[in-house]
């Protein structure tokens, strides 16, 4: 059996999915398997996967079942030890699979794996931003009000789906946060402080859809606090403050600050104190000057930022890749 499954959920995918698949082919751990859940795809899919000659990828379709249905075929089908997850346009350090099967051994009650994440363009250049997240331990109250864990960086211990069950099919966008919510529950988390995932920023980013994802993230955020003790639940309004912050964030960078002054304004009502956090004070400045000087403006100077981190995250991936 291999040591690894990795499973790539992908519906009209084929614009990155040949990148992502190579990024895993080109792992320093070989002891995995690739399952491909073709989501009910309308595109060249299967016609590509006949050329794949790699025995350990496996494609298995399916009729349209959204992105947790497609992940929880490949959980199904799963016969590794621990399970990884790829998104269809996201890419791999080559060696992200080697230092986390390292850290799962060298800490046998961790029940998820993840590690820091550089974020992409659609030519596969870094945009300068990078989440660097040093959650580890057992990390229930501080995952149940932010997600600090992408889901392309997350390897989870196979038998944690036996305890805890598989992807909520109601939930989309915030899927992956209520299954690290749950895992985090009842098994202690790890992390590898290397940027080992690189997520992709496009215009067909689920998040992006604003109100969608707030839909979502609300029943995930009131099915957390069902049953927490009573004095736990001032935790609640700061997840909700910490989302509705993000998803401003994910405004500008729309180019919508209409929604993204919504967005501030709620996230402020359900914690006041983030007024004076240094993310906020960025937060209003970037929509000040998508309003008065136009988000195409905006754009413009935020990539003349960019650029100059591009060499910093240039030279992190490169020792990454080392």
């Amino acid at each position: 059996m291999p040591k690894i499954s990795v499973v790539i959920p992908a519906y009209n995918a084929m614009t990155y999915l040949p990148k992502t698949l190579e990024s895993v082919l080109r792992q320093t751990f070989t002891d995995f398997e690739v399952l491909i859940i073709n989501d009910g795809s309308s595109d060249c899919i299967l016609e590509w996967s006949a050329s794949v000659t790699d025995p350990r990828v496996k494609v298995i379709s399916q009729e349209n079942q959204g992105l947790s249905g497609a992940r929880n075929t490949g959980i199904a089908q799963a016969q590794g030890e621990y399970i990884a997850f790829l998104d269809a346009d996201d890419l791999w350090a080559p060696t992200k699979l080697e230092k986390q099967v390292r850290c799962f051994e060298d800490n046998p009650s961790v029940g998820l794996v993840h590690n820091w994440t550089i974020l992409i363009d659609e030519t596969d250049k870094p945009t300068g931003e990078q989440w660097s997240p040093h959650l580890e331990g057992n990390i229930w109250e501080q995952i149940i009000v932010i997600n600090s864990v992408s889901s392309g960086a997350a390897i989870v211990r196979r038998c944690c789906f036996e305890t805890i069950g598989v992807f909520a099919r109601d939930l989309s966008g915030t899927a992956d946060w209520d299954m690290w919510i749950r895992i985090a529950y009842r098994y202690p988390f790890a992390v590898v402080k290397e940027p080992l995932t690189l997520y992709r920023q496009h215009s067909q980013n689920m998040s992006k859809d604003c109100q969608h994802m707030l839909t979502n993230a609300r029943i995930v955020i009131e099915r957390a606090f069902q049953s927490v003790p009573l004095e736990l639940l001032y935790l609640r309004n700061r997840s909700y403050a910490y989302f509705y912050r993000y998803q401003a964030w994910v405004s500008i960078y729309s180019g919508d600050y209409k929604q993204a002054i919504y967005c501030r304004k709620q996230a402020l009502l359900h914690n006041p104190n983030l007024r004076l956090s240094k993310n906020l004070i960025r937060l209003s400045w970037a929509i000040f000057f998508t309003h008065y000087i136009g988000a195409d403006k905006y754009a413009a100077i935020r990539s003349l930022k960019r650029s100059l981190k591009q060499k910093i995250s240039h030279k992190n991936l490169e020792c990454s890749n080392a």
